[in-house]
């Protein structure tokens, strides 16, 4: 072993921010202080042992410096959730408030207006004074939306809010967590009309007049893309547009990120240095790459800064940093070390990044950039060649065989996060990102130079044209016949696995590195063959999708289509869903639906309220006697008692949203018991 670690030692310090980072995970997904507490003991004696038992190896300094980072990550978390604590709202309300409004976002695509406020008055429809918490978020419909409205400005409006939403079933999405991390205590709907009390201090920030600018010259999802090139700002695209863009694999264009902050630094770059070429007193006496190099990090820096600082963007501007001071220093640019030195970074700053897909996605993406690219038997492939055609050919295999690298490093996370697995997303890559990075990106900068001047319609009419172009490739790969495969909720521990076996293949360099592949191949066989529920119910009782033998079919019609989408997504199901009314099986009213499925060698009936209109108790307590499950969005009486599963409003409001496997019979909660993260025990 010590043999193995001396062939390693070059690669030992990549572990960093990996068992940095376990420690991270190990608090999240961990319930309470005494789990959190066990570990970190845990880890503590195996730090001291190996200490101890140390002798002047590798190895066993190498496990306590481990073991260390592990208590070091699950402790940063900790404090940074304690830090984040700002009081939840406990209940819906409905609030007249007098409110400073700490942010202004427009999702122009969506006609809304989110506002980030911090009330200042409250009351509730009775005149009796409402403590809400410090921050909270309310969307308008953009008709609703005062002249004034920006950043300091003061308010009045009435607001429907509630609590920030927990996952709508197992798997999905956590909002009350993010929301957490954002100081958000609460969301809801603003309605008209709104007041402006005290207008704000001074017009739309840089970002948001930009954003505003560039739209204004690019019409539709087109200008929506270009915003979101420039400053990050994806409210502009439309829903159809950005759906087509994920299905094809072109959502990562959208999030500023380290294609971005290439392209801006590149740009600089180059044209610092050849306007500055064109002085030769200057050109003889000072090192114009280091001026280039200087002027580049100042426009990664000012990027970074407009387009929001989100957790892509900082990496890749760490990233930037670093790569422009190993140019400088005359040193090899991107190497593993570096993306090892960001990944730090970004997550002593924010460590709650880590759970992200953002976080997930942008590291997975470079990490297998890099690792390829670093194997000695790439590097002589893609070495110098007398051939400029053949040399050529290599260039377009490596940017192929990239892709499709890139492409199965993040297919585990895309499963784990989307439920979803693309596959032509790297040839669409290979079209669009050229395109993005060489066309659009470099029309933009000059139409927005030359704006100023009068100068710039062309560009911006030349911009349009290439975004539309890049739009029709989006939908054309998303529309070819299994672009995109939907799969079922995959198990946590499966998902881990595919991650350690990925890292193990990426940062070790001897033979021993294919160890990995086992625990990835398993992990990822696992996530793509795990079964789909039978039955999903949301923590309110008001939706629940059940799976037919063509598809998903949802308790009630009217569901809004973020609900359809998610309970879709989180049923292993790619087309639209049914209504549960329409079904054979069903026998449904208005009030109440009672349907059979056929699983394991059984009937089983299911039967659920579907109005908020009362059910008379007498036959509702004699239906109960008759079904397997019953699902209700309000208290039941104590003698409705199915033959397993009593789904009301009090069970619910212990588990949370369900997931329910019929064969054989399994139930997964969103709650589990005893959970005492900040964001679970305050709601």
């Amino acid at each position: 072993m010590e043999q193995w670690a001396e062939a390693e030692r070059n690669q030992v310090a990549l572990w960093t921010p990996v068992m940095l980072g376990s420690g991270i995970a190990a608090w999240f997904m961990l319930p309470d202080p005494r789990a959190w507490g066990a570990v970190m003991l845990a880890a503590g004696a195996v730090g001291l042992a190996a200490a101890t038992l140390a002798d002047g190896g590798r190895v066993m300094r190498s496990i306590g410096v481990a073991a260390l980072l592990v208590v070091a990550g699950m402790l940063l978390a900790w404090a940074r959730a304690e830090s984040m604590r700002a009081r939840i709202l406990s209940r819906p309300v409905m609030a007249d408030m007098v409110a400073t409004v700490d942010a202004e976002e427009q999702l122009a695509a969506r006609q809304i207006v989110r506002l980030t406020l911090r009330p200042v008055v409250a009351r509730d429809g009775r005149g009796r004074s409402l403590s809400l918490p410090p921050r909270i978020r309310v969307s308008l419909a953009q008709e609703d939306a005062p002249a004034g409205l920006g950043r300091r400005a003061r308010i009045r409006l009435r607001a429907r809010m509630m609590p920030p939403a927990g996952p709508v079933a197992p798997g999905g999405y956590d909002f009350a967590r993010a929301a957490w991390f954002q100081g958000i205590g609460a969301t809801g709907r603003g309605f008209s009309p709104v007041q402006v009390l005290h207008p704000a201090d001074q017009g739309p920030g840089l970002r948001e007049s930009l954003s505003r600018r560039i739209m204004s010259h690019v019409p539709g999802s087109a200008g929506g893309i270009a915003a979101a090139l420039a400053t990050g700002d994806v409210g502009g695209i439309g829903q159809s547009d950005a759906e087509a863009m994920r299905r094809a694999g072109l959502a990562h264009l959208l999030s500023v990120s380290g294609l971005h902050i290439s392209a801006v630094v590149g740009i600089v770059m180059v044209l610092t240095i050849r306007l500055l070429a064109l002085w030769p007193w200057l050109a003889l006496r000072v090192r114009l790459p280091l001026l280039g190099a200087a002027t580049g990090a100042v426009a990664a820096i000012g990027y970074t800064w407009l387009t929001g600082a989100e957790v892509p963007t900082i990496r890749s501007c760490v990233a930037a940093m670093l790569v422009l001071t190993a140019l400088a220093m005359g040193r090899e640019a991107m190497t593993l070390r570096l993306v090892s030195a960001g990944a730090l970074i970004v997550l002593i700053l924010r460590p709650e990044a880590l759970m992200g897909a953002s976080f997930q996605l942008s590291f997975a993406a470079i990490t297998a950039i890099v690792a390829l690219h670093e194997h000695h038997a790439i590097r002589r492939w893609l070495g110098p060649h007398p051939d400029w055609r053949r040399a050529g050919l290599r260039q377009l295999a490596a940017l192929l065989l990239t892709g499709l690298v890139v492409e199965a490093a993040l297919m585990p996370i895309a499963v784990y996060h989307f439920h979803k697995a693309g596959l032509y997303g790297a040839l669409a890559n290979i079209l669009a990102i050229p395109w993005t990075t060489f066309v659009a990106m470099p029309l933009e900068m000059i139409a927005l130079l030359l704006d100023p001047l009068g100068l710039g319609e062309p560009f911006w009419w030349l911009l349009g044209h290439a975004l539309q172009l890049l739009l029709r490739l989006a939908h054309a790969v998303s529309a070819i016949p299994g672009s995109v495969i939907a799969l079922s909720v995959a198990p946590g521990w499966a998902f881990g696995l595919a991650v350690v076996g990925g890292l193990w293949i990426a940062l070790l360099r001897t033979r021993w590195r294919w160890l990995g592949i086992p625990p990835l191949a398993v992990g990822v066989l696992v996530m793509v063959a795990a079964p789909a529920p039978d039955l999903i119910v949301t923590g309110d009782g008001r939706h629940a999708a059940i799976a037919t033998g063509q598809g998903v079919a949802l308790l009630r019609d009217r569901a809004g289509d973020y609900m359809r989408t998610t309970l879709s997504e989180l049923s292993g199901a790619d087309a639209e869903p049914v209504a549960l009314a329409e079904q054979p099986a069903a026998h449904c009213g208005q009030d109440m639906c009672v349907t059979a499925l056929r699983r394991g060698g059984r009937r089983w009936r299911i039967a659920a309220t579907r109005s908020g209109y009362p059910v008379p108790w007498t036959d509702l307590i004699a239906l109960c006697r008759q079904v397997d499950i019953v699902i209700a969005d309000r208290r039941l009486p104590d003698a409705c008692q199915p033959h397993w599963l009593k789904l009301d409003s009090p069970a619910l409001r212990r588990t949370g949203g369900v997931s329910i496997r019929l064969d054989p019979p399994t139930v997964r909660t969103v709650r589990q018991p005893g959970d005492r993260h900040p964001w679970s025990s305050a709601s």
